[in-house]
C-alpha cells in the first residue's frame, strides 16, 4: 500500500515551536509580516485564524479585515526548509521508500499487514523528534493516499483504498480529485458531469474530444481510483528555476522595467551556477493590469551561465511585451540542461 504523510499547518507550526506564547490564537504568515502592505499574501495560517476564513494566497489586508487580532509574522523560507530536513530524515530511518513532494510532504512505500500501526509509529516518531504533527493517508496508490491525508487532518490516519473509494468519493465534487482544480472542474460540469460517480462513468471518448487524448481519459481514471503506485525514491531533480518581484506601486517607466529584468536576470543566472547547472531558454512574465499575464522566451543558441548572455536576451524578450499598460509583476526563469545531456 502506499502512504502519504502531510505534516500539519507546517510552516504556523514551525513558527509556532518559535514563539510557542502565540498557541491558540490566529496566527498568519507571509511577506514581511506587515499586513498593510499591498500586494502580499498569506503564505499559511493557524487553525484558529482559518475559522476566520483565513487561507494560504489571500492577501493580507483581506485577512486583516477578517480576523483583525490576528497576529502576523514575516515568512522565513530557510527555516521552514530546515525543519523539513529534520522530518524527513527521521523518516528515512524507517524501513520505507520516502519519495519527498515539498517542504511539508512525502509519498512512503512500505510492505506491511499493519499500515495503520506503521502510521502511528511514524506519526509519534515525527512529533517526538521534530515536535511537528502529521496527518497520514493509506491508499491503494498516490492518488488514494493523498486524498485519505486530508481526510486525516488533523493529526488523524485515515485510510481510502478501492474497498470504501466509491461510498466516500462519488458525491463529492470533481475537483476533490487531485488532479482537477476549478477550472476543469468547471469544464466538466459544462458537460454534465458534476461528481466524481459521473465522471467515472463518462465515456472516455468524448472526454478525450473535450480535453485531449490524454487528459480525459485521465480525469476519469482518477474518478475511478486509479493512479500511480509506485514510491519513487530518486531525488528530484528541477528543470529550471525562477524569480519574479511584485511591485508595491505599479511600474511605468521602462527604464524601471529594465533595471529590474536586469536583477532577476542575474539573480536567476547566479541560482544556476551555484546548482552547477547550465542555462538553455529564458523567459520573462510580465503582469500588468487588471491581473494581465503574458510570457514570451527565447532559446539560447548554446547552454550558458554568462550573466551578459542572460541579461541580454531577457531584455530582448521585455521588448516583446506590450508595456503600454502599468506593471505590477515581473518574473525571469530559466530552464536548465539535465544531466544525462
Amino acid at each position: 500500500m502506499d502512504t502519504h504523510l502531510d505534516l500539519d499547518q507546517f510552516i504556523a507550526a514551525v513558527e509556532l515551536l518559535r514563539h510557542p506564547e502565540l498557541r491558540g490564537i490566529p496566527v498568519v504568515v507571509g511577506g514581511s509580516g506587515d499586513p498593510t502592505q499591498p500586494r502580499t499574501v498569506a503564505a499559511t495560517a493557524t487553525y484558529e485564524a482559518r475559522e476566520h476564513g483565513i487561507h494560504s494566497g489571500m492577501p493580507l489586508r483581506t485577512a486583516l479585515r477578517r480576523c483583525p487580532e490576528a497576529v502576523f509574522l514575516p515568512s522565513d523560507p530557510p527555516a521552514y526548509e530546515a525543519a523539513s530536513e529534520r522530518v524527513m530524515a527521521v523518516l528515512r530511518e524507517f524501513p520505507i521508500a520516502v519519495e519527498v513532494w515539498g517542504w511539508d510532504e512525502a509519498f512512503l512505500g512500505a510492505t506491511t499487514d499493519n499500515p495503520e500501526a506503521l502510521a502511528a509509529d511514524l506519526q509519534h516518531a515525527v512529533r517526538a523528534r521534530t515536535h511537528l504533527d502529521c496527518s497520514i493517508g493509506i491508499g491503494d496508490n498516490k492518488h488514494q493516499a493523498k486524498l485519505a491525508s486530508a481526510f486525516a487532518k488533523p493529526a488523524g490516519i485515515h485510510r481510502l483504498t478501492s474497498d470504501n473509494w466509491a461510498e466516500t468519493m462519488n458525491e463529492r465534487p470533481t475537483d476533490a480529485l487531485w488532479g482537477i482544480g476549478a477550472r476543469i472542474s468547471k469544464k466538466l460540469a459544462a458537460l454534465g458531469l458534476h461528481t466524481v460517480a459521473q465522471l467515472a462513468t463518462a465515456d472516455p471518448a468524448d472526454l478525450a474530444r473535450h480535453f485531449g487524448p490524454t487528459n480525459g481519459p485521465w480525469y476519469r481514471y482518477l474518478a475511478l481510483g486509479k493512479g500511480e503506485a509506485e514510491v519513487v525514491t530518486t531525488p528530484w531533480i528541477a528543470r529550471g528555476h525562477s524569480r519574479e518581484t511584485t511591485f508595491q506601486h505599479d511600474l511605468t517607466d521602462r527604464a524601471d522595467l529594465a533595471y529590474h529584468v536586469t536583477t532577476l536576470a542575474e539573480q536567476v543566472t547566479q541560482d544556476a551556477r551555484e546548482a552547477g547547472r547550465e542555462i538553455t531558454r529564458v523567459t520573462v512574465k510580465v503582469r500588468t493590469t487588471p491581473f494581465l499575464t503574458r510570457t514570451r522566451q527565447s532559446t539560447l543558441p548554446a547552454p550558458t551561465t554568462d550573466p551578459a548572455t542572460i541579461t541580454r536576451t531577457a531584455l530582448t524578450i521585455l521588448d516583446r511585451h506590450d508595456l503600454t499598460r502599468p506593471v505590477r509583476l515581473l518574473g525571469v526563469a530559466v530552464d536548465y540542461t539535465m544531466p544525462d545531456q
